[in-house]
């Protein structure tokens, strides 16, 4: 897997039936390692180890309904308070570019959602913003916040 402009962690693989997995600390199991879930288990730990995001408020893979179809969110930040989601993380291999496609399935997935923070990256590439829901438009960051700063 290529370098990423993401810090470094200690990553944790292994091989099983001739495939490589990475280990994800959120889902605690190992799961196939693709280019993005190379970029999912990078952004995960930096948002851990350097922007102080607490893991127990974290998830992978969350499921949820929308336009009565079965869709996932690449990772969610929950509330503390009451379980709600405050941030939606959409992921994309490195070879992805992020385009407006990219920023329109995660607008979807918010329209569900209704969260605070949308971030979407390829692992090279991070863009990150707040909603404003009154002004009916996002404010992009010029960095993804610390967990404090939410």
């Amino acid at each position: 897997m290529i370098p990423l402009n993401l810090p470094a962690f200690a990553i944790k693989t292994t091989s099983r039936q001739g495939r490589t997995l990475i280990y994800d600390v959120l889902r605690r199991r190992y799961v196939a390692l693709t280019p993005e879930e190379w970029v999912r288990q990078h952004f995960i730990h930096f948002l851990i180890e350097h922007k102080h995001y607490p893991a127990a408020l974290l998830a992978n893979e969350v499921t949820l309904q929308l336009n009565g179809t079965r869709r996932r969110c690449d990772s969610v930040l929950y509330a503390r308070d009451g379980g709600q989601p405050r941030l939606i993380v959409e992921y994309k291999a490195p070879d992805v570019r992020i385009t407006q496609a990219v920023f329109n399935q995660i607008s979807a997935y918010n329209y569900a959602l209704r969260v605070d923070y949308l971030i979407v990256s390829n692992g090279l590439e991070h863009y990150c913003c707040r909603m404003d829901y009154a002004g009916r438009r996002p404010v992009f960051l010029r960095d993804v916040p610390d967990y404090a700063e939410l």
